[in-house]
């Protein structure tokens, strides 16, 4: 398969590195090309470039139809094939016309003042912070485990958010009653820096080439995980042994586990759910709907609208003819 040059996933993966992707896009992407070139049956680079978009076409309508994938999983499989023509073979896609997936339209689950009460009672330590400032600012968990030491401001009590998704930062409110927590908790990871140190650690993985701009910087505790992994392991992509992040899995099991102590919370709830309810919460309580999108991130205002479903009580805002009774 792909035999001459160099392989086309290993070129794909430098060329997403040298664009500072996420590993975890990265590893998507890659992953859906490897699936449309077994798919395709193509056994060399030239065989990408013979009828291609009729190829996208049948493996794209393969998804829905032969797999009926979600939506947004056929558009992700599809992003990654424009990325690879586009970008890595500089041959753009002409016209696509693929089956495509239904999206349907979907109201997210919110949880209630009250259940977020029930749970953060069942939420200790580390737990209970990291979920506080996901429903206390409205992060993304992706976000949640990737804030830096620096990027926390006690004074203006806010969260910086850098290279959020579609690239973009922003700033979200930092509740008062999280911070000293929050603050203990970061002098306790001064000291495991310290530690990690002293053993010959304490680097940080640093994004958009900045380790090559500033040599030292990777050890600065300012650039250094809130949230660290209890563990130095190797980076997949550098093979620097470090100190990374938490795990996103981590969060959401304790999440998991804290709802499943709530007798009468019956909803899906992730940490996701918790961001959904601070947009909710907030136009709940008069915030208005274009600074709920700057806090969100969200680039389109259609995208936050969807939150305002909460201001209608009961089904479209129409009240049940029982309770007329």
């Amino acid at each position: 398969m792909l035999t001459d040059k160099k392989p086309i996933i290993q070129q794909m993966r430098e060329t997403m590195q040298r664009m500072s992707y996420a590993y975890k896009t990265e590893n998507s992407y890659c992953d859906w090309v490897g699936r449309f070139i077994k798919f395709s049956q193509i056994q060399n680079r030239d065989e990408l470039f013979v009828g291609a978009e009729n190829k996208v076409e049948v493996f794209l309508t393969d998804l829905a139809v032969g797999h009926n994938v979600a939506a947004s999983t056929q558009n992700q499989a599809f992003n990654a094939l424009v990325f690879l023509y586009k970008v890595v073979l500089k041959r753009p896609l002409a016209n696509v016309r693929a089956t495509r997936s239904r999206k349907e339209p979907r109201i997210p689950a919110v949880l209630s003042v009250a259940e977020v009460k029930n749970i953060f009672a069942r939420l200790v330590g580390v737990n209970a912070l990291t979920v506080s400032l996901l429903y206390g600012g409205g992060l993304r968990i992706s976000e949640l485990v990737r804030l830096r030491v620096q990027d926390v401001d006690f004074d203006y009590c806010q969260i910086t958010v850098r290279d959020g998704k579609g690239k973009k930062d922003r700033v979200t409110p930092l509740a008062k009653k999280v911070i000293p927590v929050l603050q203990a908790h970061i002098a306790q990871r001064k000291m495991t820096h310290k530690q990690d140190l002293e053993a010959g650690f304490g680097g940080v993985y640093l994004p958009n080439a900045l380790a090559k701009k500033y040599p030292n910087a990777d050890k600065k505790f300012g650039w250094q995980y809130v949230f660290a992994s209890r563990n130095i392991s190797i980076d997949p992509r550098t093979n620097v042994e470090r100190r990374h992040h938490i795990d996103q899995s981590a969060v959401n099991k304790a999440i998991k586990v804290a709802v499943g102590k709530c007798r009468n919370i019956h909803k899906k709830v992730s940490a996701h759910t918790f961001r959904h309810s601070f947009a909710t919460h907030l136009l709940q309580t008069g915030t208005d709907i274009r600074t709920i999108q700057g806090l969100l991130g969200h680039s389109d205002l259609q995208t936050t609208m969807i939150y305002t479903h909460v201001l209608k009580q009961g089904g479209q805002g129409v009240v049940s003819p029982l309770d007329k009774l």
